[in-house]
């Protein structure tokens, strides 16, 4: 049995979704791109989240959003089905999108971690060896001067969704700064943190002896290809990140009275006490059961 996600209100994480046996099919194309765009305007405007950074890579994706209503598993579970059934469509592919493990939520517990993974999010296309520099990835990217800059246009695809259908005509998708940050300061740190590991990237590419595949290569993969390299099996899933040891220490023993608490208070409920309390951050239960549970 999966530990059940603790989902507070207000909380910014790294989120990570990854394709179906690492096959390329999110490969960026105009189709796909359009996809992906409206899909995540569409599902950041329906649940609240605040979207600060994206990069949609071929296999893969990665976000930093901020989860003010403690409605994260919602907004992925609208984005990840919808991505998938629109993109499969437009291959002409019915089989499984997604890993069938669930998506990676990372809590990010203090600012200086939100600007590591932001940056790590933007920095990915070079880190994995396929462009120079991050904006000349040719699928999703956000650039960050768009951070608290005009909202990013997102009209709905012509192929997979009704003319006449309830989806919008259109979505407007807003990057913001998160918590605790001005616009200008985030992007101003994100910037630097940004050409700090793409230049890491490089360096290391290079004493490898190795050199990017290029924009033209990675447009010209098919979408069942996958990466001739192995991924390494069974690592680490972390539920927090922290770059100070005891934050993420404190974080830690935070999940770990979650999990116990959970557990009791479920323990509780299966003998018969239907009103037994649930530790703040339970959400399947209070959704789907309505169990009380502590305030966040």
């Amino acid at each position: 049995m999966t530990a059940p996600r603790q989902i507070l209100p207000g909380t910014t994480y790294l989120v990570t979704r990854r394709c179906a046996r690492r096959e390329f099919l999110l490969r960026p194309s105009p189709t796909t791109n359009a996809i992906f765009r409206y899909v995540l305007a569409v599902a950041a405007h329906r649940y609240g989240i605040r979207v600060h950074v994206f990069c949609v890579l071929s296999n893969h994706f990665h976000a930093v959003v901020t989860d003010p209503d403690a409605s994260l598993p919602a907004f992925e579970q609208y984005l990840d089905s919808l991505v998938a059934r629109a993109v499969n469509a437009s291959l002409g592919r019915w089989e499984s999108f997604w890993a069938p493990s669930s998506y990676s939520a990372v809590a990010l517990t203090s600012p200086v971690d939100v600007v590591d993974k932001a940056a790590y999010v933007l920095a990915n296309p070079v880190a994995a060896g396929l462009v120079k520099r991050g904006r000349e990835w040719p699928g999703l990217w956000s650039a960050p001067e768009w951070i608290g800059g005009a909202p990013i246009l997102a009209e709905r695809p012509g192929s997979f969704f009704r003319s006449n259908g309830a989806m919008p005509e259109e979505a407007d998708l807003h990057l913001v700064a998160p918590p605790g940050f001005s616009d200008s300061e985030f992007r101003e740190r994100l910037v630097t943190s940004l050409g700090e590991l793409e230049e890491r990237a490089r360096c290391e590419l290079a004493s490898r002896g190795r050199t990017v595949l290029g924009r033209r290569k990675v447009l010209a993969q098919e979408p069942t290809s996958r990466p001739a390299a192995a991924e390494p099996r069974r690592g680490l899933n972390p539920r927090v990140a922290a770059r100070d040891k005891w934050k993420r220490v404190e974080a830690i023993f935070r999940l770990i009275d979650f999990l116990r608490d959970y557990r009791t208070a479920y323990g509780a409920r299966q003998s018969g006490q239907p009103h037994a309390l649930f530790p703040a951050g339970t959400y399947l239960l209070r959704i789907a059961h309505n169990v009380p549970c502590a305030p966040a």
